[in-house]
């Protein structure tokens, strides 16, 4: 295996890279995690597998913490042995695809039936 050269920021790099899009997630313990709450355990089952499907397709594991209605990420580039880019990315991914709201012609399901509690 050859030597991983993928730029690691620092804390502060990391704090200042948390805003805008990515302001639910913070930087605790050499990691970027976010929890996402959910509306119960079936909720919670379709957003850790859809969290782990975005992260094997990336290839890019996170370390997971799952609850009754929560799903806590957590994310750091092992081999880099710190936050890089991808951890950036692949945080706006999972926050793209699990907190996505259908519009249009796509309706949703009933507010009873919903996955993700709306943030406010």
């Amino acid at each position: 295996m050859g030597q991983n050269t993928e730029k690691t920021y620092t804390p502060s790099q990391i704090e200042a890279k948390l805003v805008g899009r990515l302001a639910r997630w913070q930087f605790v313990d050499g990691f970027i995690e976010r929890t996402y709450i959910t509306t119960g355990w079936k909720a919670t089952l379709i957003v850790v597998n859809t969290v782990g499907h975005l992260c094997e397709a990336a290839w890019h594991h996170p370390d997971m913490e799952v609850t009754y209605n929560k799903v806590r990420v957590k994310l750091q580039n092992h081999d880099a042995g710190g936050i890089t880019d991808k951890d950036f990315e692949l945080a706006q991914k999972l926050d793209d695809v699990v907190l996505w709201q259908p519009d249009g012609a796509l309706t949703g399901p009933p507010v009873s039936q919903s996955i993700i509690k709306r943030e406010g």
